[in-house]
C-alpha cells in the first residue's frame, strides 16, 4: 500500500468522477482498433489487437499499481472449438497525474495486446473479443466500459498486419503457458502465492455457500454470527440481518421466529374474511359456485370451498412470485436507495389511507367483465378459476393489504430471507381457510355489522405503522452519507495492515487451498456504520480472536450502479451497508 492520503485522494476523485459521469451520460473517449491474425505452425493462432484513443485519455494498464484500480482486461468470446491460452499485454507507463500524488500505470495513445489461442478444428471466420476498461483523463474518468470488438481471420498478412503482429513480445506468452502448465503446489504453497488465476469471483464463489449473514450489529450479536458461519453455532444472528430463515430485514415480522411468522401472515389472511368488502359476499359467492345447500352433500360443498379457497391462495402466490422475483431482479441494489424506501412509506400511506377510505382502492368492479356467472354444476375448475378472478380483483379492503404484503415480501426477499417468497401464498391460504366449512354449510361465520370496519382499520393501522419504518429506513439511509469519506477509507486501510485481503477473488482462492471459511466485510466511503463497526466490534479483542482462523477480505462496495460492484449487489442480495457474510467451501 501507498500513502493512505494519496490513495484517498486518487480513489475519492475516481469515484466522484465515474459516479458524475454517469449521472450526466458522459461516455468517455472513442476507441478505435485494428487487428492482425496469423495461424502458426503448432496448431495456434496469434492475434494481435491495437488499440488507440485521443490525448490526453488514458487507461489503467492490466497490472495498476494500486488494488482498486480497475485493471484492462482482453476477453475471448463465447466460440466454439476455439479457447484464449495467453493473453500478452504491453509494458506501462508511470504517469503523474494532477489528481494522484503518486505516479499511476497506464497505456496512452496506442497500445497492442495479444492473444494466443487454442483452435479445434476449422479457424471461424471471426472471431469475438471484448476490452474491458476504465478510461481517465488528467481532470475526470470516465465509468467502466466493455469494447466488443469482431476480427476477421481471412485476411491476407499484409507488411501493416505483420508490424502489428511484431509488436507483441510472444516470449511472455510462452512463460505464461509454462506456468499454467507447471505441476500443482503443495496446499501450504498455494495458499501462500493465493491469487487470480483469471477466473472471476463470480465462478470461484460457487465452490462455496454462505453460512450466515449480519450487518450492523452489537459484539455479542456479531461474535453469534461468526460463530455460526464457522459452523460453531446454530443460533441465528441479530443486527439487521436478523433472520427468519437464513436472513431478513432490521424490525418487524422479520425479527420473529418462522413459526409465528407462518402463524401472524395466516391469522391476517384469515382476519380479512371479517372485513366489510369479504364477509357479506360469502354467502353469494358459495351459491355462485354451487356449494352450500346447491351442493348435494356436505362433502361436496366442503370440495367446492375448497378449490375457491385454493384459488386464492394460487393466485397470491403466484402474483408475490412474479412481482418478488421480478423486482428483484430487475432493480438489485436499487432497493438500498433512499429514494425507493421514501416511495414504499408513502405508497404504504396511501394503501393506509384506503383502509380508512379516506383513498377507494378497488377493482372488484371488473368481476362482471371476465365472466363470472351462476355455476350451477357445481364445477371443480370454475370454483377454483372464480377464486383465482376474486382474489385478483380484490375489493377495496383487501387489495392494499395483499399489495403491501407482496412488497413486504420483495423487500425481505432481496435482504437475504428466501422464506419471504411464501408470504403472500400464506396469506391466500388464511384468506382461503374459511371457505371449504362455508361450502360444507357450517354456519360459524360472524354476522356483518360496524364492527367490520373497526377490523379494516386495524389493518390501515398496521399499515401506516409500516410506512412510518420505511420512512426511518430511508432518512437513515440519507444520514449514513453524512460521514468523513476519509475517515472511512482511513479505517480501512489501518486494518489493511492486519491480514486482510482486497480482492474477493484471491480471498476466495486462497480459502479454497486451505479449506478456511471466508469473511466478507462490505463497505463504502459514504457508509458511517462501517467506521462505526472498524472502530469498535472489529477492534474489539475477542471478535479478531474469533477471526484469526478465517479469511478475511474487504470489499469496497461504493457504487451499486456500476461494474464489478453491480454485479456483488446482485449475488449478494445486498440492500444497505454494512453488510458482512460468512463463506465455506462446499464439501
Amino acid at each position: 500500500m501507498r500513502n493512505p492520503a494519496s490513495l484517498y485522494c486518487l480513489c475519492l476523485m475516481l469515484v466522484v468522477a465515474a459516479t458524475a459521469s454517469a449521472q450526466f451520460g458522459f461516455a468517455g473517449p472513442k476507441i478505435a482498433h485494428k487487428a492482425a491474425v496469423a495461424p502458426q505452425a503448432d496448431g495456434t493462432v496469434r492475434v494481435a489487437i491495437q488499440f488507440s484513443m485521443d490525448k490526453p485519455w488514458h487507461m489503467n494498464s492490466h497490472t495498476p499499481l494500486e488494488d482498486f484500480l480497475i485493471p484492462t482486461v482482453l476477453e475471448l468470446g463465447t466460440t466454439p472449438g476455439v479457447s484464449l491460452v495467453s493473453a500478452v499485454y504491453p509494458a506501462h507507463k508511470e504517469v503523474k497525474f494532477e489528481f494522484s500524488p503518486t505516479p499511476l500505470a497506464v497505456y496512452e495513445d496506442a497500445f497492442t495486446v495479444g492473444a494466443v489461442l487454442k483452435v479445434e478444428g476449422a479457424l471461424p471466420a471471426s472471431l469475438p473479443f471484448a476490452l474491458n476498461y476504465q478510461a481517465c483523463n488528467d481532470k475526470q474518468c470516465a465509468p467502466p466500459n466493455t469494447l466488443e470488438l469482431s476480427v476477421p481471420t481471412g485476411a491476407a498478412l499484409t507488411p501493416e498486419a505483420q508490424a502489428l503482429l511484431d509488436a507483441v513480445d510472444w516470449s511472455k506468452a510462452a512463460d505464461i503457458a509454462m506456468a499454467e502448465a507447471a505441476p500443482e503446489a503443495a496446499p501450504e504453497a498455494a495458499a501462500a502465492e493465493a491469487a487470480p488465476t483469471g477466473a472471476t469471483w463470480q465462478e470461484v464463489i460457487k465452490d462455496f455457500e454462505i453460512t450466515a449473514q449480519t450487518g450492523y450489529s452489537s459484539k455479542a450479536d456479531f461474535l453469534s454470527f461468526v460463530k455460526q458461519g464457522k459452523g460453531e453455532a446454530l443460533s441465528s444472528s441479530g443486527g439487521f440481518w436478523a433472520a427468519v430463515s437464513g436472513g431478513g430485514a432490521g424490525g418487524g415480522l422479520s425479527t420473529l421466529s418462522t413459526p409465528v411468522l407462518i402463524l401472524v401472515v395466516l391469522l391476517g389472511g384469515l382476519a380479512l374474511n371479517l372485513t366489510p368488502c369479504v364477509l357479506p359476499l360469502i354467502p353469494i359467492n358459495i351459491g355462485i359456485i354451487g356449494a352450500g345447500a346447491r351442493a348435494g352433500s356436505k362433502a361436496r360443498g366442503f370440495a367446492l370451498g375448497g378449490a375457491f379457497g385454493l384459488g386464492i391462495a394460487a393466485s397470491y402466490g403466484a402474483l408475490g412470485l412474479l412481482v418478488v422475483l421480478g423486482l428483484s431482479t430487475a432493480f438489485g441494489g436499487f432497493n438500498s436507495t433512499v429514494w425507493f424506501n421514501a416511495g414504499i412509506a408513502v405508497f404504504f400511506v396511501v394503501l393506509g389511507l384506503a383502509m380508512f377510505d379516506v383513498i377507494n382502492i378497488d377493482f372488484s368492479k371488473y368481476q362482471a367483465k371476465v365472466g363470472i356467472r351462476s355455476n350451477k354444476g357445481g364445477s371443480y375448475a370454475v370454483a377454483f378459476f372464480m377464486g383465482v378472478v376474486s382474489a385478483l380483483l380484490a375489493g377495496a379492503c383487501v387489495a392494499p393489504v395483499v399489495i403491501y404484503t407482496i412488497l413486504y415480501a420483495q423487500d425481505l426477499y432481496v435482504q437475504g430471507n428466501a422464506f419471504a417468497l411464501t408470504l403472500p401464498f400464506l396469506l391466500g391460504v388464511g384468506m382461503g381457510l374459511p371457505w371449504p366449512f362455508a361450502g360444507g354449510g357450517l354456519s360459524f361465520l360472524p354476522k356483518p355489522g360496524a364492527w367490520m370496519t373497526r377490523v379494516k382499520q386495524g389493518f390501515g393501522v398496521f399499515i401506516i405503522a409500516f410506512a412510518a419504518y420505511y420512512g426511518y429506513t430511508a432518512w437513515h439511509i440519507y444520514d449514513q452519507k453524512n460521514v468523513d469519506p476519509e475517515a472511512v477509507r482511513a479505517s480501512v486501510e489501518a486494518q489493511g495492515h492486519e491480514g486482510w485481503e482486497t480482492s474477493l477473488e484471491a480471498a476466495l482462492t486462497k480459502a479454497k487451498a486451505e479449506g478456511k471459511p471466508v469473511f466478507v466485510d462490505f463497505w463504502a466511503t459514504w457508509c458511517k456504520n462501517c467506521l462505526v463497526m472498524n472502530e469498535t466490534v472489529l477492534k474489539d479483542a475477542e471478535v479478531l480472536k474469533e477471526l484469526e482462523p478465517v479469511v478475511k477480505v474487504k470489499f469496497q462496495a461504493e457504487d451499486p450502479a456500476t461494474s464489478p460492484v453491480k454485479e456483488a449487489w446482485e449475488h449478494f442480495k445486498l440492500v444497505g451497508l454494512p453488510a458482512y457474510f460468512m463463506l465455506k467451501p462446499k464439501a
